[in-house]
């Protein structure tokens, strides 16, 4: 199963002890999951449709638990590519499904059906408790998480945009940066950041899959320090090497062409250090001479010496 179906499946089985947050949660499926139907008479059938077993199972309990409603379920198989199994949960008492509509705010006193669920105007979800339910519900209903180990990315799909503005604020009012992108016809509410994403499933109450994530996220930072300190060191090496063949080069040049003699006794020292040692390190050339230099004081005679090859070379050229 996918890190995603791991973390639905730990939610399904959370069940909320206070009938409020259980109403919250019910509210967050049915918004972006669930079907009202009106038949002839004016009256509501509610139905859920899902492809995913564990989600059905959770609705399934909530309203049972809610409501002491048992609804109705079937399975068929999907239209769809991968022809997967569709589970759905049906009221089909339309008394039961306008008592659990009047529950959860989506009908209002004069029958219309209401799908506002902003968190400012639906009382459901103003205690925070119930906000966590709610986000743990519209995951469940229409979330994923992509497996931590390629990249991190957390999403909810919505049909409409306001649905999407109230679920990017409510998950804001966790201060969790969250935002919308807009994808085909649907609005898609995501977070990228790996410690964003730790803080939703703490929100949701999704404890293994966010130990599961900490985990992953651990390795995965403590790979990417190593390659940035093996790369530096390196880029390092490679730049020590490249400068001691340049220095052996300058030097081997002005021992051709004028004798490292001709240079003054503290760079033919030095000089002849390079050609002796040309693996060695500023600093375990100081340490070589007698008395011993530091690493900017063999820096400086090396430059010296660069700077009477390049003279050398300039003189050779306009003799030609």
């Amino acid at each position: 199963m996918s890190f995603s179906g791991d973390t639905k499946e730990e939610l399904s089985r959370q069940i909320s002890r206070a009938r409020h947050c259980q109403i919250a949660e019910i509210a967050a499926i049915i918004s972006l999951c669930g079907r009202i139907q009106i038949n002839v008479k004016n009256q509501y059938c509610l139905r859920m449709q899902t492809e995913n077993a564990a989600v059905a199972r959770k609705y399934f309990t909530l309203i049972k638990k809610a409501f002491e409603i048992r609804p109705e379920v079937s399975v068929r198989q999907g239209r769809n590519l991968n022809k997967a199994w569709v589970y759905m949960i049906t009221i089909p008492n339309p008394e039961d499904s306008l008592r659990i509509l009047q529950a959860v705010r989506l009908i209002d006193e004069d029958g219309e059906i209401n799908e506002n669920l902003s968190i400012t105007d639906n009382i459901i979800i103003q205690q925070r408790c119930c906000k966590r339910a709610f986000l743990r519900g519209a995951f469940l209903a229409a979330g994923s998480i992509s497996d931590p180990e390629k990249f991190y990315h957390f999403e909810i799909v919505c049909a409409s945009e306001s649905k999407a503005e109230q679920l990017r604020d409510l998950i804001l009012s966790f201060d969790i940066d969250a935002r919308i992108v807009q994808r085909k016809k649907y609005y898609v509410v995501y977070i990228k950041e790996g410690a964003m994403i730790v803080l939703a499933l703490n929100v949701m109450e999704a404890n293994v899959s966010l130990m599961q994530l900490e985990n992953i996220r651990i390795l995965k930072e403590m790979r990417n320090s190593v390659n940035r300190k093996v790369n530096c060191e390196t880029a390092n090496l490679n730049k020590t090497v490249s400068a001691a063949v340049r220095q052996a080069e300058d030097i081997q040049y002005i021992k051709e062409h004028a004798g490292l003699d001709s240079l003054p006794a503290g760079l033919g020292e030095m000089a002849q250090l390079r050609l002796e040692h040309p693996d060695a390190s500023l600093k375990e050339l100081g340490m070589m001479l007698c008395p011993q230099v530091g690493k900017s004081g063999v820096n400086h005679r090396l430059r010296k010496i660069s700077d009477i090859a390049e003279a050398l070379r300039d003189n050779f050229s306009e003799s030609q």
